[in-house]
């Protein structure tokens, strides 16, 4: 049986790194103190481009040579590539399309972006891991995940503003007849929040006609928890359903969005801290990258090997939710 895994993953981040401190002063100013916010979703430390050079497109080139170059290939070498980004650089064309100039990708390469905002690259990872199945002609996958999230923060919103990286995340997936590889994935869906979070926050339209400049992304306040209970039931079922449970799951890779949800999902399943990747507090919210930058930091540190089962869970704005079983 063919089955499809991941031969390797790697990461770019901007070169600069900011601790709270700044952040700290830069909304004292404003008459608010956020230690306890910093506190609740878990920074300390972020990535921060503070330069022309790069952006969206110039981390996922670095972060795709790095992942090549780990797994001993080139670009002519890749079937397929996807890229997944809530902050494209352009529109059009596809920015699928630099990167495949920029790796020398051939002609025949299936090539495509996908937005899914914070979901997006594992979503990603999920939609090529089904059509390497049914396409006898893909061996070989790069999927790219990569967001310049301080480009579209709010200077008065600390939920953006102090709370954002820019990073990127890339992995490479090839067929396998060994049994490893994609598990599963499922989805939960709730549309009635779609507009807590926007940009441009008149939409696209509305913005040009009227000669305005969308520079920040609209966050409305909401409760973060509320993804909790469907995130417990998510996990449930796609264990159940694959005849394993909780304790057959040897990490987990979840979104780094807010470390008080991790600590909620490992208080409810009652998760040892060894199985948990957390490193947000390092890299701040990186968007749709954050769960595989989890895994490259599990398997740099050599907390995921071989064989390990990883449960992946993140969730985009809106929301939609999806969590994935992935044997790496």
């Amino acid at each position: 049986m063919t089955n499809i895994r991941i031969r390797a993953v790697d990461v770019y981040h901007a070169k600069k790194q900011v601790d709270n401190t700044v952040y700290f002063e830069h909304f004292q100013k404003q008459g608010k103190d956020i230690t306890n916010f910093l506190h609740i979703m878990g920074r300390n430390k972020r990535y921060v481009i503070d330069n022309q050079e790069e952006n969206t497109n110039t981390m996922a080139i670095e972060a795709a040579n790095r992942v090549l170059k780990k797994a001993e290939l080139e670009g002519k070498d890749i079937d397929m590539i996807v890229f997944s980004s809530q902050v494209p650089e352009v529109t059009v064309p596809t920015n699928a399309m630099f990167l495949h100039h920029a790796i020398q990708a051939k002609k025949g390469t299936v090539i495509f972006d996908m937005n899914a905002n914070c979901a997006g690259m594992t979503i990603a990872v999920e939609q090529a891991s089904r059509y390497m199945t049914s396409n006898p002609h893909v061996h070989t996958a790069l999927v790219v995940g990569s967001d310049y999230l301080s480009l579209v923060a709010d200077p008065n919103d600390a939920m953006t503003y102090a709370n954002f990286g820019d990073a990127a995340s890339a992995v490479i997936l090839e067929k396998t007849e060994e049994e490893t590889g994609f598990i599963d994935a499922m989805f939960e869906v709730d549309s009635s929040n779609r507009n807590n979070i926007l940009f441009p926050e008149k939409g696209l339209a509305q913005t040009i006609k009227a000669g305005e400049r969308a520079e920040s992304m609209r966050w409305l306040p909401f409760d973060g928890t509320m993804s909790l209970p469907y995130t417990y039931d998510m996990f449930e079922t796609i264990l159940e359903r694959n005849q394993l449970t909780i304790e057959d799951v040897d990490v987990f890779c979840l979104s780094q969005f807010a470390k008080v949800n991790i600590d909620k999902i490992q208080e409810r399943f009652d998760i040892p801290e060894e199985k948990i990747i957390y490193v947000g507090d390092e890299y701040g919210y990186t968007g749709t990258s954050s769960p595989f930058i989890a895994l490259h930091e599990g398997i740099e540190t050599g907390r995921i090997k071989r064989g390990d089962l990883a449960l992946f869970w993140t969730i985009g704005g809106g929301h939609e939710f999806i969590t994935m079983l992935f044997r790496y």
